[in-house]
C-alpha cells in the first residue's frame, strides 16, 4: 500500500474510532446514578462477551497462535487501557465534568507522541514541537474556563476530578504506546483479532470487580437497570468493538508521531455530545481550546504528508 493511501485510510480509520470514543465521556453523565466501579464492571463484561461471541468462529485457530507472552501483555493491557482507564475517567467525568475531562485526556496527542515516538518514524520531535504546543494551549484554555466555572463544584473537588483525569491520561498514553509497539511485532495477528483478544481478557478481568461494585450498592428501579446495562451495551460495542479495533488498524498503518494526535477526534466528538447533553453552546475559552488543538492536529497530518516528510 503506497504512503498516501496508508495515511488516508489511516486518518479515517483514527477520525471514526475518535466518533465512537466521544460517547465514553457522555456515559457517566448519563449514568449519574450508579458509581464509577459499576459503570466499569458493566461496561467490560458487556464487551468480554461480545468479544467472545465475535471470537468464536475462529477462537480454535486464534488461541492456537497465543503465547505465554501474548496472555502477559494482553492482561497488562486490558488492565490499563480498559478498566484503570475508565474508572478514572468516570471520576473524573462525575466531578468535574465532561468539558474538563475530555480536554484533560485531550493532552493525549502530546504525551503519546513524546513518549512513543522513534528517532527515524514519522517526522521528528522538533518538527512537531510547534503543532503539539497548540495542542497543550488548548487544554490550559480549557483548565482555566473549568476553575471559571466550578461554584457549584467546589474547587477541592474539583481538583479531585481533574487529578483523576490526570490518572486516565497517565494509563492510557503507556497503554496506546504499549500497543502500538506490540501490534509491530506481532504480525500473527491482526488488528481485529487482537482487539477481540484484548475484550475477552478484560472481560474476565472485570468479573473480579462484579461483587464489590455491585454487592451492596444503592438500589435502583427496573428502568434505572434497563438504562444501565443498555448504555454499558452500547458503550462496549461501540467504544470498545469498533473504537479498539479502528484505533488498532490506525496504530498499524500509522506512525506513533501522527496516530497518537489523532485521539484529538475523541476530545473534539466527546465535546459535542457534552454540549449537546447540557443543552448549550461553549464558552469562549472552550472555543478556543477546540480550535487550537484542532489546528495543532491538522498542522500535524500536513507535517506527515509524503511531499512533506520525505516519505514515499
Amino acid at each position: 500500500m503506497d504512503h498516501r493511501r496508508r495515511l488516508l485510510i489511516g486518518l479515517l480509520c483514527g477520525l471514526v474510532a475518535g466518533a465512537f470514543w466521544g460517547g465514553v465521556f457522555l456515559a457517566p453523565k448519563l449514568l449519574a446514578a450508579f458509581t464509577p466501579l459499576q459503570m466499569t464492571a458493566g461496561r467490560y463484561v458487556c464487551y468480554g462477551l461480545a468479544s467472545a461471541v465475535l471470537l468464536a468462529p475462529a477462537g480454535r485457530g486464534v488461541m492456537a497462535r497465543l503465547t505465554l507472552a501474548d496472555w502477559r501483555d494482553l492482561a497488562g493491557l486490558s488492565l490499563l487501557g480498559n478498566i484503570v482507564y475508565y474508572v478514572c475517567l468516570a471520576v473524573s467525568v462525575q466531578i468535574a465534568g465532561v468539558a474538563p475531562a475530555s480536554l484533560i485526556i485531550g493532552l493525549l496527542p502530546v504525551t503519546i507522541t513524546l513518549v512513543g515516538a522513534k528517532p527515524g518514524e514519522g517526522v521528528a520531535l522538533r518538527r512537531l514541537a510547534a503543532p503539539l504546543l497548540l495542542v497543550a494551549a488548548g487544554v490550559v484554555c480549557i483548565n482555566v474556563a473549568a476553575f471559571q466555572t466550578a461554584g457549584d463544584v467546589g474547587v477541592g473537588r474539583l481538583v479531585l476530578g481533574l487529578l483523576a483525569a490526570v490518572g486516565a491520561l497517565t494509563v492510557w498514553t503507556v497503554y496506546a504506546v504499549w500497543n502500538a509497539r506490540r501490534l509491530a511485532a506481532t504480525p500473527r495477528f491482526n488488528s481485529h483479532e487482537w482487539s477481540l483478544l484484548t475484550g475477552v481478557v478484560t472481560g474476565l478481568l472485570s468479573l473480579l470487580l462484579v461483587i464489590p461494585a455491585f454487592l451492596g450498592g444503592a438500589p435502583h428501579l427496573a428502568a434505572g437497570w434497563a438504562l444501565f446495562w443498555g448504555v454499558s451495551l452500547a458503550v462496549a460495542l461501540g467504544a470498545s468493538v469498533i473504537g479498539n479495533g479502528l484505533w488498532n488498524a490506525a496504530s498499524r498503518l500509522l506512525p506513533l508521531s501522527l496516530s497518537g494526535q489523532l485521539i484529538v477526534f475523541e476530545t473534539l466528538f466527546a465535546l459535542l455530545y457534552g454540549f449537546l447533553h447540557d443543552a448549550r453552546w461553549p464558552l469562549p475559552l472552550e472555543v478556543a481550546a477546540i480550535v487550537l488543538m484542532l489546528a495543532g492536529v491538522l498542522w500535524s497530518v500536513h507535517l506527515h504528508r509524503p511531499d512533506e516528510s520525505g516519505a514515499h
